[in-house]
């Protein structure tokens, strides 16, 4: 994942340019628990576990590749990832941490290069159940098509690549997310929901605080477009409409298949805003005129 100027480290531009997609690493939040609770926010897509429960983890899980980040990058996250190698994971550590560094330890050169560039945080929600220490729990009407895809998308890629979604009839909605302890949205009376203008997509963005990433931004316009049938605010709604639609009628009667099947047209299509927003956008080439016979 880059440079980094400690073994196995990870500089926070690389680990800011992987969460979001589908081959993200895990991120481990290993600030100990005073530190942790103190906090109002956590990286994007991160879990938290306890220094004393990395060894736990590392024998409980297959092996895979994990960032992990203390509060400045110092002992607490080496050693953390240190522990997770010995089991045969690919861990390493976020140079800097969460707070990208420590004044008056670490330079003040690195302090900037950390700070420079820090990957996304998201806000934690312990009113709902959410805040990365425990797998989520998330319910909304059945047939999703638009907006109850496209939130359950953002909170596996930002939130809780954990979390579990539930489809059930409308009418069941708020008493089963009571009963099951799940975060109800998109229906009304759920603490994420339509207001206004604004969609599902952009009630959980702004609930988690992850509207100020604009390619995030960008995406919820479409989404938003594209949920609302407001299809001249944004051109790519129509072929998010039509895609949607399609799939729904290849997967009827399985709300699932149809998430799982969902999941990679948002990853795409969050790909393709973020290179707007880092760049110009790659077009198409195709000139069949200079092709010589």
């Amino acid at each position: 994942m880059g440079n980094a100027p400690f073994s196995f480290s990870v500089l926070p531009q690389d680990l800011a340019a992987r969460i979001g997609t589908p081959g993200a690493p895990l991120v481990l939040d290993v600030r100990r628990r005073p530190r942790f609770d103190e906090s109002a926010h956590l990286l994007a897509s991160a879990r938290h576990c306890t220094p004393e429960d990395i060894a736990a983890l590392a024998a409980s899980a297959p092996p895979r590749e994990a960032v992990v980040y203390c509060v400045y990058g110092h002992a607490v996250s080496r050693e953390a990832a240190a522990v997770l190698r010995q089991a045969g994971w690919n861990a390493s550590f976020l140079a800097g941490g969460f707070e990208g560094g420590e004044p008056g330890v670490d330079t003040p050169e690195d302090l900037a290069r950390w700070r420079a560039m820090r990957p996304l945080a998201v806000r934690k929600r312990p009113d709902l159940g959410v805040d990365g220490t425990a797998a989520s729990r998330w319910i909304t009407r059945a047939r999703p098509q638009i907006d109850r895809i496209a939130c359950p998308w953002l909170v596996r890629r930002f939130i809780d690549p954990r979390a579990e979604f539930l489809y059930v009839d409308a009418a069941q909605v708020l008493p089963d997310a009571q009963r099951l302890r799940a975060v109800a949205y998109d229906i009304p009376g759920a603490p994420i929901t339509h207001a206004g203008a604004l969609c599902s997509f952009d009630a959980l963005l702004s609930a988690f605080g992850l509207q100020a990433d604009p390619a995030l931004a960008a995406l919820a316009r479409i989404v938003r477009a594209a949920d609302t049938n407001e299809l001249q605010q944004a051109p790519q709604a129509a072929g998010l409409l039509a895609v949607s639609l399609g799939l729904s009628q290849l997967h009827a009667g399985d709300d699932m298949a149809m998430l799982a099947a969902a999941m990679p047209l948002y990853d795409a299509l969050y790909a393709w805003c973020r290179q707007g927003v880092s760049g110009p956008q790659e077009t198409h080439r195709w000139a069949p005129q200079a092709v010589q016979a």
